[in-house]
C-alpha cells in the first residue's frame, strides 16, 4: 500500500464528495468516517472530521476544514475513458446538482473539484509523430466543453467537417 494519500480540504461536504466519487468509479469504497474528537476551528466535537475514501484503488482523505480553503484548477483529476459513453456518463454525473463545464473536456464539480473527462485516444492524438493530425485533433479540442470522441477522431484523421 502507498505511503501517499491525496487530501481534499472540504467546507463540511466531505462524506457528501465521498459518496459520491465513490458511487462513480469501479473499485472504490469509502473506508472510514472519523469524528472530531473536540471543538476545532472548523467543527465541533462529534462532527464528520475526515473521510478516508478509496478511488479505483487510489487512497485519499477528504477534510471538512472549513471555508478557508477552497480549489482551483491548479489540481485537477483526469478521467481517462473508453468510449463516448463512458465520457457522456461522468460529466453527467460531475454537473450534476451545481457543477459547472469549462472548455477542452474540463468541469468543476458542486464541491469545486476540477476534473478532465477526456478520451483515451486523446493521448495517441496529441502525442502521434503526424504533427498535423495531432495539430487538428487539439485545434478541435479546444473548441470543445464536453469532448466529442467522434469529432476528434474525425478532426485527427483530416475527415472534412
Amino acid at each position: 500500500m502507498s505511503k501517499i494519500a491525496t487530501c481534499l480540504w472540504f467546507n463540511g461536504e466531505a462524506e457528501e464528495a465521498a459518496t459520491l466519487y465513490t458511487s462513480l468509479f469501479p473499485n472504490s469504497h469509502i473506508d472510514s468516517v472519523n469524528l472530531a474528537p473536540a471543538d476545532n476551528p472548523s467543527s465541533a466535537r462529534g462532527d464528520v472530521l475526515t473521510v478516508d475514501f478509496t478511488l479505483d484503488g487510489e487512497r485519499f482523505v477528504g477534510l471538512n476544514g472549513g471555508p478557508d480553503f477552497t480549489f482551483n484548477e491548479a489540481v485537477s483529476f483526469m478521467i481517462k475513458c473508453e468510449d463516448q459513453a463512458e465520457v457522456d456518463r461522468y460529466w453527467t454525473a460531475l454537473i450534476l446538482g451545481g457543477g459547472q463545464p469549462s472548455q477542452c473536456g474540463w468541469l468543476k464539480d458542486k464541491f469545486g473539484v476540477s476534473w478532465q473527462v477526456i478520451p483515451r485516444q486523446m493521448d495517441e492524438y496529441l502525442k502521434s509523430p503526424d504533427r498535423e493530425a495531432a495539430r487538428r485533433a487539439f485545434e478541435a479540442m479546444l473548441k470543445m466543453s464536453k469532448l466529442d470522441v467522434e469529432q476528434l477522431r474525425e478532426a485527427y484523421e483530416g475527415v472534412p467537417a
